[in-house]
């Protein structure tokens, strides 16, 4: 078990404010996985507090950008050393399976060298003509203090996208974690510290609701940078917007894949199972709704009903399971009522359903599921449900695809599935989302990530995710 008892504020233990803490425990079997301190509003202005500091008189901002790299670099290198130590307890705490959770570790890897390589050619500041007379230097400057608030479902992805750009960028850093997963992001911190990262530059707390909405309020941050539902990103727009903070944010989806007609339909399907049903169905990015032509659908649906019913569901630290409890009752719950509603609006139920899993008795399990015959305006395909359920819509031609695929308040991913890559990218540029992955493939870090419509504001990854981090300043000559 892991007791924190103290907070990571500006790269400290600080004894917390208040008493009460958070006891994070096991979706699986609800085993104590260990407790840290709820931050409250006190805590909250002593971590501004050191941030303001270290930006605003701090040697931080102040390096260039190549030392500042440096001590990102020597952090990946032992954020990657300690991959297994921190796969295993994300998984005790939210539920991934082992295998799922070391998968996410190791994409850091990468994920954070591209945003080094980024930074290493990124113009920092430029001398060019002026377009009258004289010259111009355009300089990026590290845009201020930052909070970085994220969910429980991949937590160190989440919490990396931000922290290498923001740091890259020269901010300071409060970041926010979700009292699910309120244990690893602290590791974190040690292996900041040990990286040569200076004082006051990085906080780490884990709060509730009200406690995060003062962090968003605070006057002493200058960006909020969100990654989470899109309820709570319209309440953070909202409250940043009282005082023009910056932000940006990564939001939920309700991601179409589209299907064309001259597939290998069994190859399909064993792609489809990653795409959709990842991360235990807890992933903004997951292809939820699967759009097969109409004279496909019957054989397409009993292959993908084989490829869900075979899902391996237990034991998340089991290497051999699939598909581990959902991160808590309450979404066991949530997810419970949106298959009720899928059933009662007519849908097919292909695979799965209600109920606990066969064999489980404990945990926050959902059965993995399948509807099909879904219309695209029942509820299981407007909303995001956040769990194992995803939806096959028939269609009549790829203008209806398209049209279907464009027919929801997301836009953030999204597939499409041939064996021509022309056909591919053709589709693909009609869909409105901000990603777009033919036959699977793995995103590209180098390229920037975010979402349109109501999947959320501003980009990750790569340049564009560092420029969100950044001010840019002109001066005359």
């Amino acid at each position: 078990m892991l007791d924190i008892t103290h907070n990571f504020i500006g790269g400290r233990r600080v004894a917390p404010q208040g008493t009460e803490i958070f006891e994070v425990r096991s979706p699986f079997d609800g085993a104590l996985v260990g407790t840290v301190p709820a931050a409250t509003p006190a805590d909250i202005d002593l971590a501004v507090s050191a941030a303001r500091q270290a930006f605003d008189t701090g040697p931080w901002p102040r390096l260039s950008p190549e030392e500042r790299q440096a001590v990102l670099k020597k952090f990946s290198d032992l954020h990657a050393a300690a991959a297994n130590d921190i796969a295993t307890l994300i998984s005790r705490e939210n539920g991934t399976p082992i295998s799922g959770a070391l998968g996410l570790q190791q994409g850091i890897v990468p994920q954070n060298q591209a945003y080094l390589e980024a930074a290493a050619a990124f113009p920092w500041e430029e001398r060019r003509p002026a377009f009258i007379k004289g010259d111009s230097i355009w300089r990026r400057e590290p845009l201020g203090v930052v909070a970085a608030i994220i969910p429980w479902n991949a937590p160190h992805q989440s919490a990396l996208v931000k922290l290498f750009p923001a740091l890259l960028a020269g901010c300071s850093v409060i970041l926010k974690l979700a009292p699910e997963t309120g244990l690893d992001g602290h590791l974190l911190g040690e292996l900041f510290n040990e990286a040569g990262l200076p004082e006051g530059v990085l906080s780490i707390v884990t709060a509730e609701r009200e406690t995060s909405e003062y962090l968003v309020k605070h006057p002493g941050v200058d960006k909020i940078a969100f990654t989470g539902s899109t309820g709570a990103g319209k309440r953070i727009a909202s409250l940043a917007g009282e005082n023009l903070k910056r932000i940006s944010l990564e939001l939920g989806g309700k991601s179409a894949t589209i299907v064309l007609p001259d597939v290998d339909i069994a190859a399909t399907v064993a792609g489809i199972q990653y795409t959709s049903y990842m991360n235990n169905g807890q992933a903004c990015i997951a292809h939820t709704r699967v759009l097969v032509p109409a004279e496909l659908h019957d054989r397409f649906v009993e292959a993908l009903a084989k490829v869900v019913n075979a899902i391996k569901v237990g034991d998340p630290s089991d290497p051999t399971t699939a598909q581990g409890p959902l991160v808590a009752k309450r979404q066991q719950e949530r997810v419970w009522g949106y298959i009720e509603s899928g059933i009662a609006e007519g849908a097919t139920l292909a695979a799965g359903g209600l109920g606990m899993p066969e064999g489980i008795t404990e945990g926050s399990f959902v059965r993995p599921t399948l509807f099909a015959n879904v219309k695209n305006s029942m509820r299981i395909a407007q909303e995001e449900i956040f769990g194992p359920v995803v939806c096959v819509i028939p269609y009549k031609d790829i203008d209806e695809a398209i049209e279907i695929a464009n027919d929801s308040p997301y836009g953030l991913s999204g597939g499409v599935w041939t064996n021509d890559e022309s056909k591919a990218i053709a589709v693909a540029r009609q869909i409105r989302t901000g990603a777009v992955a033919v036959n699977g493939q793995w995103p590209d870090f180098r390229a920037p990530f975010g979402g349109y419509k109501q999947s959320g504001i501003g980009r990750e990854f790569g340049a564009e995710g560092i420029s969100i981090y950044l001010e840019h300043k002109v001066i005359s000559l």
